[in-house]
């Protein structure tokens, strides 16, 4: 039987602490997503629900991207996914009776974990200016409420429309078009702020900002690098395709500041080896400081190139550009600096090159690892040069393997979702619609907090996430979102974001994915694009949790209407009614999607065009694959001071906290840690169990600090520290960002602890 909610905020900076695990899943992972699936759903709900999740006739799962295998398992769903499906088909509600007992002050005191703990939302809620307390409102209203808010702007472009990763490729394809039927490009999304860096590199460098494999290439990699990357609690169902790949002879070599228990040893719950011994998945681990990564890879191609025969000399020649600038750069490469930068030893180095020298195909995966630093597209590009040196793009069983962290991200940018679209697309778009879009590039997610902190934005409209607990410099982010005139969310669940609001406020509840979704025309269905650029069907199965929900189509083109007006020539209308009709539009503007209907109806569905990979072409400026010679960087880290990564427990999924435990850390019952090297503690006179500030130190002078977390003795990699977001954004500067990509630095933030008041 499904249980209530918790009544009070649970303490979350006392937590007990064990030793971590060197094995992910097995049976401790059946038993925990069970229990997790009855407390949200009880037994029946959790048997036909799970079971319809990543089928090929079910729904796609609300958590990462991973892609599925051709043949499915009736369990199709790893513990993680398990858990997102369960809060979204939980049996608990947020009704009208619960925001009338608890005032927003009250709320914005609250824990993530609480509020997404009370349920799903099951009525339109509006906070009027002045007013503590959200109050149950009509959909018009509420349509016309953004309606005032819209027309009197002064421009489109003082309003800002965010998109969430989960939202539908029909979603999220009408919203754009609603923002540039508007006048804006303002669109900024959740990929701002993570593989943003992979693809302003990727675009640069093979002309496609998206991975280059697909499953099949991993099963037959002959070596797989993972590389900043924690696939077991992140990806599960990444380790079924790692240990595949190992059955076929594959070795893998993961660089990462921390051990992480997946992808030491993989206990397989679907086989009965996996329940007992389990399969080592790591061959070598190379456990590298924060941010050395480019530093590395710039040693690693010196080395390729000073090896007879290494270099496969017929690709370059015939496949590539600024070979030549390159070699002199990677030449300059120095011992010394990788080693200080990498804190590796050179045995470390020199092993890792004997498994690049055996391997014909090498896949490189990684996450964010790698791509929330400064240098992180340089980062990135010089792994593209380790993998263009040995002919690794293009052919089968090697290529680029960014894995995206959220259900269709990749789809919602692949539909138009940027802030900076690329004129063939707007060109398509004047075609198809008959209007001319706006060509001036929009705001991006840290453009989009400073126009909002600056009075240059008065509308926030989000299209599901998390906004302000996912945005770096979180004190920042607040007072902005605060300055709006009105804050819009499309959610399922109640989340820190509601208790953030402009002068006016809108929780606009929506359909999620497990659930069926009836229009005028009949049963509808939606699309999703996977990590790998797979596009197939998702299908509902359940109930709506409220009949007062609409779905996010449905509330695109209602707005739309409403703000547009009848004279609009857009089919609003036809499009919510049936969402074929919106697929044939997609089909005849984004290139890939040609036959979108009778394509998608294929169980499975189907694989987009990536030239490098289908063709070896590369649509770049130069026609080539492009070689870089960006100078190595890696950050500097003061004495006494440590260099804080920011991750997710295992008992979270970006900033939805499921759980107060991270196990396969050791951590349980507490967030408020900090994860710091024996050594350094020492050093630094921190005993484990103490309590410390972690205050950050940024060229801008600013202190910015996140007290009362637990001092945790942990194996990172010396100089290194880690402590779970979104608690330690608020470290997180908002001008530290990416260069070129303008991502939040998130992975290297320089801190001090300070003992703290609490200890």
């Amino acid at each position: 039987m499904a249980t209530k909610p918790p009544q009070g905020d649970p303490v979350q900076d006392a937590p007990k602490v064990a030793e971590r695990k060197r094995a992910a899943a097995g049976l401790p992972a059946i038993g925990h997503t069970l229990r997790m699936a009855h407390q949200q759903m009880g037994v029946k709900r959790t048997a036909l629900t799970l079971l319809s999740v990543n089928q090929k006739d079910g729904f796609d799962c609300p958590g990462c991207a991973w892609p599925e295998p051709e043949h499915r398992h009736k369990a199709e769903f790893c513990e993680n996914g398990a858990k997102a499906v369960a809060e979204e088909a939980t049996l608990r509600r947020v009704t009208p009776e619960f925001f009338a007992a608890h005032p927003v002050s009250d709320l914005a005191r609250r824990s993530g974990y609480w509020l997404g703990q009370q349920g799903r939302l099951t009525h339109p809620m509006y906070l009027p200016e002045g007013a503590d307390h959200y109050e149950p409102v009509s959909w018009e209203r509420a349509f016309d409420i953004v309606a005032e808010e819209l027309t009197a702007l002064s421009s489109p472009d003082e309003a800002v429309f965010y998109t969430s990763g989960r939202t539908s490729n029909e979603a999220a394809f009408l919203y754009q078009l609603f923002a540039r039927r508007l006048g804006t490009n303002n669109l900024p999304d959740c990929s701002n702020m993570c593989h943003e860096s992979s693809g302003s590199a990727l675009s640069e460098t093979i002309g496609v900002g998206k991975g280059s494999v697909l499953l099949d290439d991993l099963y037959q990699a002959d070596l797989i690098v993972v590389a900043g990357q924690n696939p077991g609690t992140n990806h599960p169902r990444m380790l079924s395709a790692l240990e595949k790949a190992k059955a076929n002879g594959a070795r893998v070599v993961s660089v990462n500041p921390l051990p992480e228990a997946g992808l030491e040893r993989f206990k397989n719950p679907q086989t009965p080896k996996g329940l007992t011994a389990g399969t080592t998945l790591t061959d070598l681990f190379l456990q590298i400081r924060i941010g050395g990564d480019q530093a590395l890879f710039r040693l690693l191609n010196k080395l390729i190139l000073d090896t007879p025969g290494a270099v496969d000399e017929e690709f370059v020649r015939g496949h590539t550009h600024g070979f030549e600038q390159f070699t002199e750069a990677a030449r300059a490469a120095d011992w010394d600096e990788t080693l200080a930068a990498t804190g590796l030893a050179r045995e470390d180095v020199e092993r890792f090159l004997r498994r690049v020298l055996e391997s014909e195909r090498i896949v490189v995966c990684w996450a964010m690892g790698l791509t929330q630093h400064k240098h992180s597209v340089p980062m990135i590009r010089e792994i593209v040069n380790f993998l263009l040196l040995r002919g690794n793009i293009g052919r089968p069983g090697a290529g680029v393997c960014p894995v995206r962290g959220h259900s269709n991200v990749q789809g919602d940018r692949t539909m138009g979702i940027f802030e900076r679209p690329a004129p063939a697309f707007l060109d398509a778009l004047e075609r198809e619609f008959g209007f001319a879009p706006p060509r001036e590039h929009g705001y991006d997610v840290v453009r989009a907090i400073r126009a909002l902190r600056d009075g240059e934005a008065k509308v926030f409209f989000a299209m599901g996430g998390n906004f302000v607990s996912a945005s770096p410099d979180t004190e920042v982010t607040e007072a902005a979102m605060r300055r709006a005139r009105l804050t819009v969310h499309v959610s399922t669940k109640l989340n820190r974001s509601h208790a953030v609001t402009g002068a006016r406020a809108l929780i606009l509840p929506t359909l999620g994915r497990t659930e069926r979704d009836l229009q005028e025309s009949g049963e509808q269905f939606v699309t999703v694009e996977d990590s790998m650029g797979m596009v197939h069907a998702s299908r509902g199965r359940l109930e709506p949790a409220s009949p007062h929900l609409l779905s996010e189509p449905a509330i695109v083109c209602r707005l739309a209407r409403r703000v547009l007006g009848t004279e609009d020539d857009v089919p609003w209308e036809e499009f919510e009614k049936d969402y074929a009709a919106v697929r044939d539009r997609i089909a005849r503007v984004v290139p890939g999607f040609e036959d979108f209907n009778a394509r998608v109806a294929h169980p499975g569905g189907f694989a987009l065009p990536h030239a490098p990979r289908d063709e070896r072409r590369f649509p770049t400026a130069t026609g080539k694959a492009n070689f870089t010679a960006a100078p190595v960087e890696y950050p500097y880290l003061p004495e006494g001071r440590l260099l804080l990564q920011t991750l997710r427990s295992h008992d979270q999924y970006n900033t939805t906290i499921y759980g107060l435990d991270d196990r396969y850390r050791g951590i349980r019952n507490g967030r408020r840690v900090v994860l710091v090297n024996p050594d350094d503690a020492q050093a630094l006179k921190l005993a484990d169990g103490s309590y410390v500030d972690l205050v950050s130190e940024w060229r801008d002078g600013v202190e910015r600090r996140a007290p009362g977390f637990r001092v945790v003795h942990y194996p990172t990699a010396r100089g290194c520290a880690a402590a779970y977001y979104p608690e330690t954004n608020v470290l997180v500067p908002l001008d530290a960002t990416a260069d070129v990509s303008n991502t939040p630095a998130s992975k290297s933030v320089v801190v001090r602890l300070e003992q703290s008041a609490t200890d």
